[in-house]
């Protein structure tokens, strides 16, 4: 009996698994809400879809129990932001 039959049968204490394919999450897809959603801002700059992002970034089940940081708030709808106006690189 190989180590796939060992799994898939009696299972393992080391991986929820078992010899099976876990599910990508959606976050390492391009459906992907963290950052862009479509030419839209995503969670990541302004804090849109938070709830489908929250949900998909607790689902890694990398054995922590993962907070999802703030959105940064740095997204100015395309426009420059003043201070480099103001001084420009030389």
């Amino acid at each position: 009996m190989g180590i796939l039959d060992l799994l898939l049968n009696q299972g393992s204490n080391l991986t929820p698994y078992d010899g099976k394919t876990p599910k990508v999450n959606p976050l390492a897809t391009k459906e992907s809400k963290l950052h862009a959603d479509g030419s839209q801002p995503g969670y990541s700059l302004d804090g849109s879809a938070a709830s489908i992002v929250s949900n998909n970034y607790t689902a890694y089940n990398d054995g922590y129990n993962n907070a999802l940081p703030q959105p940064s708030q740095l997204d100015l709808n395309g426009k420059t932001p003043s201070k480099y106006l103001d001084n420009p690189p030389g």
